[in-house]
């Protein structure tokens, strides 16, 4: 179907089923046309007033299908039905994955058929009344008889054991894509672990230099307050000092040397005042490092909780993954054990089919 057809005309109904078509050599088995579930709609042709069924895999058409008044869709099970087009020498099947997506389809069939009669018919009257002295009455009827003639018989080769077939087929198919979903989502999901265990380890480390740190650092303004305290009792002790040899100097007058002693011991002890703080703008210098390293360990510790819960997060995802491929499989072997025991009831019919033929192959020679 070109681009152009597909502008005019308009979608009525869409789905999705698993798409078959009648093999040609036998017209008894179905050949998949579609790999998985694909998009089944009722088109309409305005400019050409016809109705058709379209579905298109890949870059192809599976389904071109123009429904005519004489056109049956027979539902064969409760979730697969068929209809055949002679015009495409093929009878078409659909598998759905509900009984009520079958329904919708099987009515919107018949709501397509009927306004395709309609449209033929009034197509006819326009016909005649543009042509009063043409009667195509009887070629019409002769061309809706053979157009019966040559539609195929409707095979009802989808009974109950083929119908679990296709199932198990398309059970298989969905599961093989599951399975390749939660290989790749665990696949993804390992690299990212350890890309988190190592960036873990990464902040584990960091975190224990900074403990480390931050202990020496606990030590070391431990001392730096002791050492504190001792300087200002050491410098309360010089003040007093001088405090009292000013005194000393107010009541008596010193002697030169005295002054040059006195002098000295001021300068020294200022010296020493000076020394001292400097020290203490040290250690308050040192104290708001000690700030810092307080504050970054705190973030590497909410880094590392925001690590942790990523990993259980991981670690619920690959859990419930895990337990999807399992009830995956176990459907998996449910749909495996159902095709065997109807294979089972297949050759024990099988059997007997053979032991009446041999009973009537005996009457017979009797």
């Amino acid at each position: 179907m070109n681009p152009a057809s597909r502008d005019r005309e308009q979608p009525l109904f869409s789905t999705k089923a698993h798409v078959f078509q009648i093999d040609p050599a036998t017209k008894r088995n179905w050949i998949p046309a579609s790999k998985h579930a694909v998009t089944v709609s009722f088109f309409y042709d305005a400019n050409r007033s016809v109705y058709r069924i379209i579905s298109v895999g890949g870059t192809k058409a599976i389904i071109n299908s123009t429904i005519t008044p004489n056109m049956t869709f027979t539902k064969t099970s409760q979730k697969f039905g068929q209809w055949a087009d002679s015009r495409a020498n093929t009878v078409y099947g659909l598998g759905f994955s509900t009984e009520q997506q079958l329904q919708q389809f099987s009515d919107q069939f018949k709501e397509v058929k009927e306004a395709a009669r309609l449209a033929r018919e009034k197509s006819q009257e326009k016909f005649e009344l543009s042509n009063p002295g043409l009667n195509i009455a009887a070629p019409q009827l002769s061309q809706e008889l053979s157009e019966e003639r040559h539609t195929p018989p409707l095979l009802c080769v989808n009974g109950p054991g083929e119908d679990k077939l296709m199932r198990s087929k398309s059970a298989d198919m969905e599961l093989s894509s599951e399975k390749e979903r939660i290989k790749k989502m665990l696949s993804e999901g390992s690299i990212c672990e350890i890309n988190m265990e190592a960036e873990l380890l990464t902040l584990q480390d960091s975190n224990a230099k900074l403990v480390a740190a931050l202990h020496e650092a606990n030590t070391s303004v431990d001392q730096w307050k002791k050492q504190l305290a001792e300087y200002q009792e050491e410098t309360d002790r010089l003040r007093e000092q001088v405090a009292e040899l000013e005194a000393q100097s107010g009541l008596s007058p010193p002697s030169d040397r005295g002054k040059d002693d006195l002098a000295q011991s001021l300068e020294e002890l200022e010296a020493l005042l000076k020394a001292k703080d400097e020290e203490i703008h040290s250690l308050q210098s040192k104290k708001s490092d000690f700030n810092e390293l307080e504050k970054e360990r705190e973030e590497a510790k909410q880094r590392m909780q925001d690590l942790e819960q990523k990993n259980v997060e991981l670690e619920r995802r690959i859990r419930s993954a895990e337990e999807t491929l399992a009830s995956s499989q176990e459907e998996r072997d449910l749909a495996i054990s159902e095709v065997q025991r109807v294979i089972e009831i297949l050759d024990v019919k099988i059997f007997d089919l053979n032991d009446l033929r041999q009973s009537l192959a005996k009457l017979l020679d009797k």
